[in-house]
Formats: C-alpha cells, sequence, structure tokens
C-alpha cells in the first residue's frame, strides 16, 4: 500500500496550498500538546489548593501525562500506519480535547489525574502522526525547511508553558489551561479532516508482540525514572520497573528481527542518519527539558518571582525557538544536519555552563539573559535538524514507524533527563533556603550541559548526504 491514497494530481499552486494546510494543522496541534507538557507546573500551587491535593497527586498530575505518552507513542505510529495516519492524528485530537474537559472540570485530584492520563494517551496519537503527515506532504528536498517551521511553533511552547501558566492562574483560574484546548481542538479536527490527504503505511497487520513489548519497556523506564526521586534509586519500586523495561525493549529488539510485519524494521537502523539522529533527540529533549524545568524553579524559588514574572524572565528563549529553527530549517537541506546539532547543542552546553557559574541568590536577571538566549538558540538550531536527520533517511512507506521512533526517543530522553538533573539537584542542594536551592541548582545545569555534550557526541556520527549508506 503506498503512502498516498488519492489518485488526483493537484496543480503547483494547489499542492502549496495543500502542504501549508499540513503544516499548519501539525505545527499547531504540535504546540498544543507540548504546551499542555508544561503549563501545568505554573498551576500546581493553584490545584493543591482548591483541589485539597497531596504532594503525590501534584506529582502524578505532571507524570500521569509523560507517562501514558511515552508508552501509546510507537502504537500510534503503527496504527496511523495501518488505519490512516489523517484518521489516527484527529482521533487523537479528538481525545486531547475531550480530556482537557475532563481536567476543566475535575472535582477532585484523582479526576484530574485521571484526565492527565487521557490526555497524555491523545497526544501520543498526535505526535508522531503529525511528522508522518509532515513528511508524507513534502518532498525530502524541501522537507527541512518545512521542518524548520515546525520546530518553530512546537518549539515555542517550551518557555511559553510557564508564561501562559502563570499568566492563566494569576489572571483567570487554573481550569482555563484546560478549557482553551476544547475550541481549538476541534478546530484542529475540523481541518485535518478536510485539508489534509489521508496517507498509510505499507504494513497490512499490526505486530500486537512488539506493540505489547515496546509499551512495556516504555511503562518499565519511565516509571522506575519518575518515582527515582520519592522512592529512591536504589528500591525495589525503581529499580525493578527499569530492569523489566529494559528486558521489554531487549525483548522488543530481538522480536522485530523475526515478526512478519515488524513495527521498527531494524534495517532502518542501518542508516547513520537514523541511529544518529534518533540519539542526539534523545540526549537534545533530556538537556533542554530539564533546563526548562530548573530554570523555571530557580527564577521562582532562588530568585524570588512569581509565576507570571518567571515566565516573562524565560521569555528570551521563547523568542529564540521561534525564530531560530525556520532559519536552521532552509539552511539545513544546503549544509546537512550535523553542523546544526553539533554547533547547537555545543552553544546550549557552554550556555547552561555560563547559567551554572553565575548562579546565586543574588544575581541579578541580566546575568543570565545572554546565556538563556544563547541556550534558546541552540536548541532551536538542533531540533529540525534532527528531525530532518530521521525523516529524510527513510523510504516514504517507513515514515510512520520513522516518527513513532523519533517521538518515542524524545519523550524517554526527556523522562531520563529530568530524572538525571532532580538526582543531581537532590545531591548537592535541596529547597531548604535559597542558598540550598542554588547549589543545587548549578549541580543540575552543569548535568544538562553534559548531557548537552553527549547529544553533540552523537551529532558527529551524522553523515552528509553525499556519503551516506
Amino acid at each position: 500500500m503506498g503512502t498516498r491514497t488519492s489518485p488526483r494530481r493537484a496543480g503547483p499552486a494547489a499542492e502549496r496550498v495543500r502542504r501549508r494546510w499540513v503544516l499548519a494543522v501539525t505545527a499547531a496541534a504540535s504546540a498544543m500538546v507540548v504546551l499542555d507538557a508544561l503549563v501545568v507546573a505554573a498551576a500546581l500551587t493553584a490545584i493543591r489548593r482548591d483541589l485539597g491535593a497531596s504532594a503525590a497527586e501534584l506529582e502524578w498530575t505532571v507524570n500521569a501525562y509523560g507517562l501514558s505518552f511515552a508508552v501509546l507513542l510507537m502504537t500510534a505510529a503503527a496504527a496511523g500506519d495501518r488505519w490512516g495516519r489523517r484518521r489516527v492524528f484527529a482521533a487523537g485530537v479528538t481525545v486531547f480535547a475531550g480530556a482537557s474537559l475532563v481536567c476543566a472540570i475535575a472535582p477532585d485530584a484523582a479526576t484530574l489525574v485521571a484526565g492527565r492520563v487521557l490526555q497524555g494517551a491523545g497526544a501520543a496519537f498526535v505526535m508522531p502522526l503529525a511528522l508522518a503527515l509532515l513528511g508524507a506532504a513534502f518532498p525530502p528536498q524541501v522537507r527541512p525547511r518545512a521542518l524548520g517551521v515546525f520546530a518553530s511553533v512546537s518549539g515555542v511552547a517550551v518557555p511559553l508553558g510557564p508564561l501562559l501558566g502563570g499568566a492563566v492562574v494569576e489572571g483567570v483560574s487554573w481550569p482555563w489551561i484546560f478549557w482553551i484546548n476544547v475550541p481549538v481542538g476541534i478546530a484542529l479536527v475540523c481541518f485535518a479532516l478536510t485539508r489534509i490527504e489521508e496517507s498509510r503505511g505499507p504494513d497490512p497487520a499490526i505486530d500486537v508482540p512488539g506493540l505489547l513489548l515496546a509499551g512495556a519497556g516504555s511503562f518499565g523506564v519511565v516509571w522506575g525514572l519518575v518515582q527515582g526521586t520519592t522512592a529512591g534509586w536504589t528500591s525495589l519500586a525503581v529499580t525493578g520497573p527499569l530492569v523489566a523495561g529494559l528486558a521489554a525493549f531487549g525483548g522488543f529488539a530481538a522480536w522485530q528481527r523475526r515478526a512478519a510485519h515488524p513495527m521498527l524494521p531494524l534495517h532502518l537502523f542501518r542508516s547513520r542518519r537514523f541511529a544518529a539522529g534518533n540519539a542526539v533527540i534523545f540526549f537534545h529533549w533530556a538537556s533542554a527539558l530539564g533546563a526548562v524545568f530548573f530554570m523555571a524553579q530557580f527564577l521562582q524559588d532562588g530568585l524570588g518571582y512569581g509565576p507570571l514574572a518567571a515566565g516573562l524572565a524565560l521569555a528570551p528563549w521563547g523568542l529564540t525557538t521561534a525564530v531560530v529553527p525556520q532559519v536552521a530549517g532552509r539552511l539545513v537541506g544546503r549544509f546537512g544536519e550535523r553542523p546544526f546539532v553539533v554547533a547547537g547543542l555545543g552553544l546550549h552546553g557552554l550556555a547552561m555552563l555560563w547559567i551554572a557559574l553565575a548562579a546565586g541568590p543574588a544575581v541579578g536577571y541580566w546575568a543570565i539573559a545572554a546565556p538563556l538566549v544563547l541556550s534558546g538558540t541552540g536548541i532551536a538550531m538542533c531540533l529540525p535538524a534532527a528531525q530532518s536527520a530521521v525523516l529524510t533517511s527513510v523510504a516514504p512507506r517507513f515514515l510512520g514507524k520513522a516518527s513513532g521512533a523519533f517521538s518515542a526517543m524524545r519523550q524517554l530522553g526527556g523522562a531520563f533527563g529530568v530524572a538525571v538533573l532532580v538526582l543531581g539537584f537532590s545531591l548537592a542542594g535541596s529547597y531548604a533556603s535559597r542558598d540550598a536551592f542554588t547549589g543545587g541548582f548549578t549541580a543540575a545545569a552543569v548535568l544538562s550541559a553534559v548531557l548537552a555534550a553527549a547529544g553533540a557526541l552523537a551529532g558527529c556520527f551524522i553523515p552528509s548526504r553525499e556519503h551516506e549508506e
């Protein structure tokens, strides 16, 4: 089965319009999903007060979203290949909007956590399908430019999350961070079903054992990582799921070698571009998400900013993620992905070291504003290049599988990065005072730089296009 199911041949002008619609809808949906992963952080205090939530319930308000998201990514990609990427994408947006409604009207913390689980499930059926639809609509020669625009729209949601969350919590009330997703979701579903052509992958059947093993692996690893800070890294509650998750991933790899219709054909990893691009996004998102997680806290707990002021202070980060990916996306097609990955993550890593050296309870904002801009620039340079490395290294029929692998590696990297930085923070500091917090934050910033360096090293293995195997 081909990737295009419609026999119509559109003219150049109509084809450009069609591609613009695909880009607009997928980028907006991606931004909504990324935004919701972060915007809740600014509302936790208000949620605790209004719903009487415990510390554990507050933690699961955040973790439940990421857990279901990570577990279902590969399943979503396989479902899109089998039943239609547009159809599954629209279903994912529908579930996400419906779950947002549940969160907005939640009468207690348990209902809110359940809604967040459903939100994560819907998000899992949005992200990989958005990339697959984008890859199917744009040919390889113009795909990096489209990915640059896509990355700029979704990337700006990272620093915008704390800003929007703080503004909504202080200006209206916390349920509105969820209410806004309902009309946006309805509009996106309508546009997806009327403006995007359907596409599918080649497999006539779903690889059920592969789905179960991949889901079990993701669940075990992410569960262990999110439990580490509360249960203790050496406890059976953490090591058990981590070992079981890694064993499931091993079983998944073994099964993919002999499955009749593998959900992730291992021959894709023979491409250095594909393998290195997935390694890059793992370390890229580990470093970036961990940095955002602690920068927002440093501005509030370390420097005494309020939620809205902290969000405004992160605005320079957001401006770079809105502009730089579009420039990088246009240049990736000319110079290749490797320079933008290595330079981008190198710049971000150096910026985090700068922030670590400058951090202190009495530091002025302008002492960290410049490295924030450099960090955001580096992160924004790398993302479209990593996406391009993965999505231009596979045949069109494998775009869904490649998108699923890329999204899964990004989500696993984010969970890993936050866990590593939290561990570093807890070993070097605490929340007891501003001085204690600064000590922990400094260690976390250094670890973010180390993760960025690992991503840059992985990027060195991305070959130039003319040398791809």
